[in-house]
């Protein structure tokens, strides 16, 4: 077997001696002006792109065959600026035509690359001749079928133009290679590139490149990933008139919001949109992008549905979503009405940039919502937002243990928040409801709000200030905390001047509850509030600071007739309630009181008298030694005498 062996290497040596003279004879021997025009045309077939060499041009047959152009424009036969400008373009040889002195090229690599992509009003581009060669010569049965097994790119510059739509973008440091084997249909481009500050490594391949180039129907694949998204895309695309895509798309991020900004976008606030993963079917068509079947998630919420994002010189999201469980919290968490650890309305200007960044249509649905300390069970709502208009309607909520429905609008005038709300709360815990809308905790029972209000402002404190509107309440089986109006009235009608005593304690409950308030500019005055109780009634008149947030009001408590014991006229009692909404002061109006004590009535009478009262104060200098003594005569020099 080893002489057989040496039999056989001796040929294959020989053989291969041969081939290594012939390479070393044919770099004698070479023409290599007609090795380079060779190139240049072949360049020209495959491509559609003229070859235009400002530099100096390297040929080697052996050891290894190439032709180097330096300083290299590309450009269509109806352009004068290049497509593509090349610092150095090498095109590798293919070995065996060599030996028989034919010229193919089998590879091509382009050293520092700046590619020039402009894209016209009608969709095409600059490049847009070199595609449809491509697709030509690579056609089955096409004449003069030439292509190119891989073009690799190294640290090359992409910049593209889109002055119709006023985009412009690039993408640094390329190394990328292209490669769709002779022997196969397919195309495979893998790489990588910088994006905006950001290293990108993507992928693309396509299961029928001619197909792909023509328009028609191909298998495509593609992923991109980065630090801020994750994206991947497993389908057909086709291209007759306009791009069309169907198939799988996953898209990953740790934080939407960092994602957004990297591509971009404005994004409202500065709390949310984290963690975000989306699983959809796609269908592209143009710049309109339909998701079905959608599973996503952002911030721990799961939702599915459908949604349509459209760019069509403004960016659109439309979306009907389900979900089980919402929370809202993380997106409210930066909007503080009340000044931390105060009383006063914040007075940080609102930022209302992100009104106007995108259009939104949405159609939302969960078993259960939070907002804040808000607890939500089956809402259905909607968002609008068009035009840097925000409107919010809610279609039916369960809240507050009853059902809520109505609208917020909210809309932008330069940095001036122009705010409406229609809302109407029915059979609603009163105590969650009152604490939570305004701060007050001290009404308890069930009833139905009515709010309509409007205010302008560029912060919460600016709108308190501003607002209009009307405010209606209707309550019944409740409680007022904080007073006992019986035991009080009782107190005060058997003793009227023994005090007040404790007015901060016990509660007062009532059978019904009607309360009509009117807003101007930020006053709330009160046209109607009547409380009627088993054994009491009160009535109050006067008005409220909303930028304040204080009392000032006035009213009249009365024992009914079957609390008094069965007499003519129950006994009533004027009292005040000033300061503060969360600690106000309330107490009786002292002049009433002493008007009712059989020993106090003729004197508040009779100091009312002039004469009474001159006398009287005459009798209380008399005893205290007050009052205006009479001036001292003077002396003859001038002096007052002791």
């Amino acid at each position: 077997m080893g002489q057989g062996m040496k039999r056989l290497g001796m040929p294959i040596a020989a053989l291969f001696g041969v081939a290594v003279l012939t390479l070393i004879g044919t770099s004698w021997f070479l023409n290599r002006d007609a090795l380079r025009q060779a190139v240049e045309a072949q360049i020209r077939a495959v491509t559609g792109l003229d070859l235009v060499v400002s530099g100096a041009i390297d040929v080697s047959v052996f050891p290894g065959s190439y032709v180097s152009f330096h300083n290299v424009g590309l450009k269509g036969g109806g352009t004068t600026d290049p497509a593509l400008r090349v610092d150095v373009l090498t095109a590798n040889l293919r070995l065996l035509p060599l030996l028989l002195r034919r010229f193919e090229i089998a590879d091509v690599m382009m050293l520092r690359p700046h590619i020039r992509v402009v894209r016209e009003a009608g969709g095409e581009s600059n490049w847009t001749p070199f595609v449809e060669r491509i697709a030509r010569t690579m056609k089955p049965g096409a004449e003069n079928q030439v292509s190119f097994s891989e073009i690799r790119i190294q640290d090359g510059v992409l910049k593209y133009e889109d002055a119709a739509n006023n985009v412009t973008e690039q993408l640094g440091d390329i190394d990328l290679s292209l490669a769709w084997p002779s022997i196969s249909r397919s195309f495979a481009a893998t790489g990588q590139f910088d994006f905006r500050g950001e290293r990108v490594d993507g992928s693309i391949s396509a299961s029928d490149f001619v197909a792909m180039l023509s328009g028609d129907r191909s298998g495509l694949k593609a992923r991109l990933v980065s630090a801020p998204l994750k994206l991947a895309f497993d389908g057909s695309v086709a291209n007759r008139t306009s791009l069309m895509m169907e198939g799988t798309v996953t898209v990953d991020s740790v934080s939407l919001r960092n994602a957004l900004r990297w591509m971009g976008q404005q994004v409202p606030g500065s709390g949310g949109f984290g963690r975000f993963a989306l699983k959809a079917r796609a269908n592209v068509v143009g710049a309109s992008v339909a998701l079905t079947n959608v599973n996503v998630e952002l911030d721990g919420n799961v939702a599915e549905g459908v949604m349509t994002v459209a760019n069509n010189g403004r960016q659109t999201l439309q979306a009907t979503l389900a979900a089980g469980n919402l929370d809202f919290t993380p997106y409210i968490s930066t909007v503080r009405l009340l000044a931390s650890g105060a009383r006063d309305w914040n007075r940080q200007l609102f930022d209302l940039s992100s009104l106007s960044a995108t259009d939104l249509d949405m159609r939302l649905s969960a078993a259960r919502v939070t907002v804040g300390p808000t607890k939500l069970g089956r809402t259905a709502f909607g968002a609008n937002l068009r035009n840097g208009a925000l409107a919010l309607s809610i279609g039916e909520a369960q809240m507050y243990g009853g059902i809520a429905k109505g609208s917020l609008a909210i809309a932008r005038s330069d940095t001036v928040a122009d705010v409406k709300a229609q809302l109407q709360f029915a059979d609603v815990d009163l105590q969650t409801c009152a604490g939570e809308l305004f701060g007050i905790t001290r009404l308890s029972g069930r009833g139905n709000l009515g709010l309509s209000l409007v205010a302008s402002g560029t912060s919460p404190f600016g709108l308190a200030s501003s607002l209009d509107g009307t405010a209606t309440l209707t309550g019944h089986d409740g409680a007022i905390a904080g007073f006992n109006v019986e035991q009080l009235l009782k107190r005060l009608e058997r003793r009227p001047l023994s005090g007040g005593g404790n007015l901060r304690s016990g509660s007062t409950p009532y059978d019904n509850l009607n309360v009509s308030v009117r807003f101007n500019d930020g006053i709330a005055t009160v046209e109607d509030l009547r409380v009627d109780g088993p054994t009491t009634r009160l009535t109050l008149t006067g008005t409220a600071s909303v930028p304040a947030r204080e009392y000032d009001l006035k009213g009249v408590a009365s024992l009914t007739q079957a609390a008094g014991g069965g007499r003519d006229k129950g006994f009533e009692l004027p009292f005040v309630i000033q300061g503060p909404w969360d600690d106000p002061l309330v107490f009786p109006d002292p002049e009433s009181l002493i008007r009712r004590s059989p020993g106090a009535a003729p004197l508040l009478d009779a100091v009312k008298d002039r004469k009474t009262r001159d006398a009287v104060r005459s009798v209380i200098e008399r005893f205290t030694g007050g009052g205006q003594k009479p001036a001292a005569p003077e002396t003859a020099d001038g002096a007052k005498s002791n």
